[in-house]
């Protein structure tokens, strides 16, 4: 029986990583240890431990590494501290880690640095901030790459990671959004209190390379969103360098009736809502990934996912109030051709256990090599 590990720090990335673990938490030849830490541990964004809680895994770690928005670097070190000292307690055959967190980068580097097998969700993929950075760097560091399209998987072999090492599974929070365990819209308006007919999702998060402007730039987009008369589900932003802004600027939004603001929202429970959302507005890869599976319009601001915004139906911004509330006009007008290919099938679990069931992969060097193009 292997021990699998999976970390997770965000309510974003365990969304991403879910139907993973369900799928081995279940098989005889597995046994699954969950690591929680980061922003589901932080009341303030709903302590969101309680989702997975919920899930009933058998072996769920809680950690707490929050130290200061501020200091990434130093959350960095704890997570890195506190997950090497589970690590040792557990000896996990394999680490499985996603995207391009703190978390994920401390959760890489302990095991590259132990000697135990790591494996990346959705790595080789690009956005332009400085998540991109931890993003290839856990890339480097990881040995087994699982990946949501061929396009990721080739940005990979440029880096130097061998092809035998990568799996393209797609996105795997897809095998949720058509699942049949969503819950109905009556259901999910009646848990959280919403009487809107009709509403636009808000989720919109720090760009830390652009901590300076972060203020600024927030300050426009609610006063675009205050001018506007539509309503609206805001869910707050993620935890990273500047939120303190994004939700300082929201208290202005409190009072106002066509606004229902959340520290966060159960992962289903939001695919249900942005299901049947007229459009989407932020910077949140939400807006990239799941809105076009479902033909929801979709307004990205700024640069924040910039680089990863190839859909040819996203209305892309700028910063400013003009330009936001520009896009508010016309957006619930605007036509959307739904995307099924991008980032997979919906059977990401499934080709993930096929792929560690192969004993194969159990095979790949713990050493790893760079190869180069020819």
């Amino acid at each position: 029986m292997k021990k699998i590990l999976f970390l997770t720090g965000t309510r974003a990335d365990f969304g991403k990583i879910k139907s993973l673990i369900s799928v081995l938490d279940t098989h005889k030849n597995f046994e699954v240890f969950v690591f929680v830490t980061g922003m589901h541990l932080q009341k303030e964004y709903g302590y969101t431990v309680i989702e997975i809680e919920n899930c009933k895994f058998k072996n769920v770690h809680t950690f707490e590494n929050h130290t200061h928005e501020t200091t990434m670097d130093l959350t960095l070190a704890k997570t890195i501290e506190g997950f090497s000292s589970y690590c040792k307690t557990i000896s996990p055959d394999l680490i499985v880690v996603h995207g391009d967190r703190v978390e994920t980068l401390a959760g890489a580097i302990v095991g590259s640095l132990n000697n135990i097998l790591v494996a990346h969700i959705e790595g080789g993929e690009i956005s332009g901030t400085v998540d991109e950075l931890i993003r290839h760097s856990v890339s480097k560091l990881s040995h087994i790459h699982f990946v949501s399209n061929k396009e990721a998987g080739k940005r990979l072999l440029q880096m130097g990671e061998m092809e035998s090492t990568i799996f393209t599974i797609g996105s795997p929070d897809i095998d949720i959004m058509f699942s049949n365990v969503l819950p109905t819209l009556e259901t999910v308006k009646k848990y959280y209190q919403i009487d809107f007919d009709k509403f636009g999702i808000v989720m919109f998060h720090p760009v830390t390379t652009e901590v300076n402007e972060m203020k600024q730039y927030t300050t426009n987009f609610v006063e675009a969103l205050l001018s506007d008369n539509k309503n609206y589900i805001v869910i707050y932003p993620n935890n990273d360098l500047g939120s303190k802004y994004i939700i300082d600027s929201y208290q202005k939004l409190k009072n106002n009736t066509r606004f229902r603001i959340f520290p966060s929202l159960r992962f289903e429970y939001f695919l249900t809502l942005l299901k049947n959302a007229q459009f989407i507005i932020g910077n949140s890869s939400a807006g990239i990934r799941e809105a076009p599976y479902y033909g929801i319009p979709i307004i990205n601001i700024g640069t924040r996912q910039l680089n990863r915004a190839v859909h040819a139906d996203i209305i892309n911004v700028d910063y400013s109030n003009e330009e936001i509330a520009k896009a508010l006009q016309n957006i619930t007008n605007h036509q959307v051709q739904k995307t099924d290919t991008d980032f997979g099938s919906g059977n990401s679990a499934s080709l993930f256990l096929e792929t560690l069931l192969d004993a194969n992969l159990w095979e790949i060097n713990h050493q790893k090599q760079f190869l180069g193009l020819d």
